[in-house]
């Protein structure tokens, strides 16, 4: 069975790559092309994935007993793009609990 951490290092990748997707693909989209479903569709993935991020980061930080300013900095991680990557990066060495 997969620790929190585990799933929770795959969803930050993922909506790493979601909010990146909508900054630099969708918006660039919706502004040269009109294409605002770009915008809509791909914000509505981003949205979800990052809904599902701050879930399990809660899990997360339960399960591993973090301290709450590194829950706080993973939480801030996720609103500057490619902080996800380096997030992943940081925990993957850490031991589930």
């Amino acid at each position: 069975m997969s620790s929190s951490l585990s799933i929770f290092r795959k969803v930050a990748v993922a909506e790493g790559i979601s909010y990146l997707l909508l900054l630099f693909v969708a918006m660039p989209l919706r502004h040269f092309a009109h294409l605002d479903l770009a915008v809509k569709y791909t914000g509505w993935v981003h949205g979800i994935l990052f809904i599902a991020y701050v879930a399990l980061l809660v899990m997360t930080w339960q399960e591993q007993k973090w301290k709450f300013g590194k829950a706080v900095l993973i939480f801030l991680a996720s609103l500057l793009p490619f902080m996800p990557f380096v997030v992943d990066r940081k925990l993957k060495d850490e031991r589930p609990k």
